[in-house]
């Protein structure tokens, strides 16, 4: 049965300033209302409280509006690309990257912030979560985003165990009957849990928003993400000596670190919570986030730990942003596109210097490759990999940097030790020698300049891993080891965003042969029929969604938006699980 709110009493609703921040909440019912459609599986109401409810029809009230407004943005700045205007840093905000007083909070004040040399990502799953907290990282990226699949099973039983955990008593029992259990129950002998809410652009369809006027949306995922987390835990976190920490995905520029701002500030109001004990790290994983980075912290300031450097979305947004722009702009290989190539190097340099110059951390990315404990050479060119990687963030300046395997955390220790000694972090350390320019981050043809080439072998591939990827992501497993790299929602977008683009360009092949929608077609059917049908697989449904992302006329702007509403929702594994 749906759960209906009508009213929340004790819910506040934000004034704002001239300048359009948010000063003190007055009190007041909400305007709307939110009804849970989704099954109830066993504790959901743990979660699903009518004062929790409460709080996400509070931000929907508030912020609903503003979240339209920024995809409409965003939908704007994409047609600026297509027509040609390329991003640049804004005019208008000059003054906030030439003042050089101000700072971020940084991880003053924020206690478990302070050392993030290595960082463990992966999803919420009690399992998964027990592994990671197990692991020996600083920092557990606790993931509702592009390692998960946003399943109502996923969404609120990965808040279960999220509150299990903060309050040490999260336990599993596998289908086979081995236990997992916490190495410890006290929080503060655990990696620092950072939870990384889903972005702007979905939704989440088993919580449905009514507003005054009687008009019914599917919720934010983003506000229902953050908001059950933050109502749920941000005191008991406060308590046992951490604090409500996020990771904030997908940001295009610092309107939309803006808004997130207003939900900390109202957030920490409602719940009567410290202004600023909320600390946020933004991912810049899109182009037009690279120009506005100081722009983002100048807006979280307060609210603000540091940057992530979000390698493979950043990827993707550059695809997806430069796709109808020319041979030029076409990336080879994913494979062939390293971190030291000249426009990521850019990239990364920025990044780190913009950190440090205003008190942030800087936060390096994920390296896909993972070791397999059956194959020992596998795994030590996996850890090869990886040293290389680290050791380069290491060098570059970064405090930290991500891992997905609890294998390789000590081979990126070792990497980033070796230059931080006993330090926990080289916020101190400015990049004063970094010059970095429109030219520099938009220089995409500098790869094939350089020799990388778009090979039969990299289009075959990235059939295979894409249609693998989302047959996964179906099943509901958002984190999928695939070729000995962990592929995730930004690597399959990388995936079929360069099909579409290939075909667009009339891209050929090293062999000279153009990539084609038949000759795609003629790749995906080799790949389905070679694929495995075991009970449950959605071997056809993924080939369907991955026709309609990389075949198709129009460019969809995220895979999971159409393959959520279309093949997720409502089918095997999206109800609670059974037992």
């Amino acid at each position: 049965m749906p759960i209906t709110l009508t009213t929340h009493p004790s819910g506040p609703t934000a004034e704002r300033t001239p300048s359009g921040r948010p000063t003190s909440a007055r009190r007041a019912t909400p305007s709307g209302t939110l009804d849970v459609t989704g099954p109830l599986g066993e504790r959901y109401r743990e979660i699903l409280t009518p004062d929790a409810l409460g709080f996400l029809t509070a931000l929907h009230d508030r912020f609903l509006a503003a979240r339209h407004g920024l995809l409409m943005d965003r939908q704007q700045r994409r047609q600026d690309v297509a027509d040609g205007i390329d991003p640049d840093f804004p005019a208008a905000t000059r003054p906030v990257r030439d003042d050089p007083s101000w700072r971020v909070a940084g991880s003053h004040g924020a206690p478990g912030l302070e050392d993030r040399r290595v960082e463990i990502t992966g999803p919420t799953d009690p399992k998964m979560a027990i592994n990671a907290l197990n692991s020996g990282a600083k920092v557990w990226l606790a993931d509702q985003e592009d390692a998960s699949s946003p399943t109502w099973r996923n969404v609120i039983e990965g808040q279960l165990a999220l509150h299990d955990a903060i309050r040490g008593t999260l336990a599993f029992t596998s289908p086979e009957g081995k236990q997992y259990a916490l190495r410890s129950t006290e929080l503060t002998d655990l990696p620092t849990i950072v939870f990384r809410p889903r972005g702007w652009h979905l939704i989440e369809k088993h919580l449905r928003y009514v507003d005054r006027a009687g008009v019914a949306v599917s919720a934010s995922a983003s506000l229902v993400d953050f908001g059950l987390y933050f109502f749920h835990n941000a005191r008991e976190l406060v308590e046992r000596g951490r604090g409500p920490y996020f990771y904030l995905p997908k940001l295009e520029g610092y309107r939309e670190a803006r808004v997130w701002n207003d939900v900390f500030v109202f957030a920490q109001e409602y719940l009567g919570i410290e202004q600023g004990t909320i600390r946020a790290t933004v991912l810049v994983e899109t182009l037009p986030a690279a120009f506005e980075m100081e722009e983002i912290l100048y807006e979280l300031r307060d609210h603000c730990a540091g940057l992530n450097a979000g390698r493979w979305d950043y990827l993707f947004s550059v695809i997806k942003s430069f796709r109808t722009r020319g041979d030029q702009y076409v990336l080879p290989d994913r494979s062939q596109v390293p971190m030291t190539a000249p426009f990521m190097r850019a990239y990364t340099d920025l990044l780190v210097a913009t950190c440090h110059k205003r008190g942030a951390h800087a936060i390096g990315g994920m390296s896909a490759f993972i070791p397999d404990r059956r194959r020992p050479d596998v795994t030590e060119k996996a850890f090869e990999q990886v040293r290389t990687d680290k050791r380069r963030e290491a060098g570059d300046g970064f405090d930290g940097t991500w891992v997905a395997h609890p294998d390789l955390i000590p081979v990126a220790r070792a990497e980033l030790d070796a230059v931080l000694g006993d330090r926990p972090n080289q916020v101190s350390r400015l990049r004063d020698d970094v010059t970095v320019g429109q030219h520099e981050l938009l220089d995409i043809g500098s790869v094939r300049r350089a020799g990388a080439t778009v090979t039969a072998a990299g289009l075959r591939s990235n059939v295979s891993v894409g249609v693998r990827y989302v047959e996964s992501w179906l099943r509901g497993v958002g984190a999928a080891a695939i070729d000995h790299l962990m592929e995730d929602a930004a690597t399959a977008e990388i995936s079929r965003s360069q099909i579409w683009q290939w075909i667009a360009s009339g891209t050929r092949t090293e062999n000279g042969v153009p990539i084609t929608r038949a000759r795609v077609e003629a790749l995906l059917a080799e790949v389905v029929d070679d694929l495995p049908r075991g009970e449950g697989n959605r071997v056809d449904d993924a080939a369907h969604v991955f026709r309609a992302v990389a075949l198709a006329e129009d460019f969809p702007t995220f895979l999971t938006i159409g393959a959520y509403s279309q093949f997720l929702v409502g089918s095997a594994v999206d109800g609670p699980r059974e037992g």
